[in-house]
């Protein structure tokens, strides 16, 4: 079986090296271009084309995977199937059309639960306790082919995004190789998405992170979760951005206090009066500092009682 992989971040190389431990013919990699990153601006390589590289394997990075001239280039690699695992392209209905198997998806959820380019996240914030991933047979909408195989796990009460994602990226590709089994026995199931169930995720903002202390202690504990490691999520301590990266929620708890209000501050964290219920934060991260436990900050640092978060400091 002759295989294009097209992928292009972390998520995706645990199913990249899955194919080369069984044995199976990569043919070529397509990932995204070469990126600056960090505060160097550093040209770094995708995380798929650098495990690529290890093993010898072609990688093209074309800017756009729709171009005439890049379409031209997968015709004659002739594939027999195309798998797809957070590329980061739309692909084209001449592109799904070329290979003998079609072109194969991982998606990091139950689908149609959650398609688009956060899943994870967003599982994460809405609060749900379940989640998977599903291969699919890839059609030109955004994840609304028909459906292969779905495992699903529970998400943890305490997982953030960064290690449900990691969780979900060896999930993934235990789950691929089940799919590649059946479909060279010629016995792979193929389920069509029922799109009143639907859901989306959208891509992650920055501003997501910035936390309404109006809303239930438990919301504001499931947006740290899942903006842990990125946007994270954040308020402003007199004036000052004060990221925060753990906290617990203590939804029952009752206070009279205006949402935001620092109740208390002790070697368990800040309390911080919400909407409903008290948020304990655990973990911050003031600018030019590094993150670290309230327990640690406060040796060395004031927290004040009775400071509103989020409020602008009056100049």
């Amino acid at each position: 079986m002759r295989i294009v992989f097209m992928g292009t971040p972390d998520f995706a190389v645990p199913s990249f090296k899955m194919l080369i431990d069984e044995g199976y013919d990569i043919i070529s990699v397509i990932t995204q271009p070469d990126k600056p990153k960090g505060r160097g601006n550093k040209i770094s390589q995708p995380p798929v084309k650098e495990e690529a590289l290890k093993h010898g394997i072609e990688v093209y990075q074309p800017k756009k995977v729709k171009d005439k001239e890049f379409v031209e280039i997968l015709k004659n690699l002739n594939p027999d199937i195309i798998i797809v695992i957070a590329f980061g392209q739309i692909l084209s209905k001449e592109i799904l059309s070329i290979p003998k198997y079609g072109c194969i998806n991982v998606h990091s959820s139950l689908l149609p639960k959650y398609r688009g380019a956060a899943p994870i996240n967003w599982a994460i914030i809405n609060g749900e306790e379940v989640t998977g991933v599903t291969t699919m047979y890839m059609d030109e909408g955004l994840d609304t082919g028909d459906m292969i195989l779905k495992i699903e796990t529970k998400i943890g009460n305490e997982e953030n995004a960064g290690q449900l994602h990691d969780r979900l990226a060896i999930l993934g590709a235990d789950v691929l190789k089940e799919t590649l089994n059946l479909i060279k026995q010629g016995n792979a199931p193929r389920q069509k998405q029922d799109d009143s169930q639907s859901s989306y995720a959208p891509i992650m903002d920055k501003n997501l992170g910035n936390i309404d202390w109006n809303k239930s202690a438990k919301d504001i504990y499931n947006l740290v979760r899942g903006t842990n490691p990125w946007p994270s999520s954040f308020t402003s301590y007199k004036g000052n951005m004060m990221k925060i990266w753990k906290s617990t929620a203590l939804d029952n708890e009752k206070t009279s206090k205006q949402p935001g209000t620092i109740i208390k501050v002790s070697d368990e964290g800040i309390y911080v009066a919400c909407g409903r219920g008290i948020l304990v934060v655990e973990e911050i991260q003031m600018p030019g500092k590094k993150r670290v436990k309230v327990q640690e900050y406060i040796k060395g640092n004031t927290i004040e009682k009775d400071i509103i978060l989020g409020e602008k400091s009056e100049q």
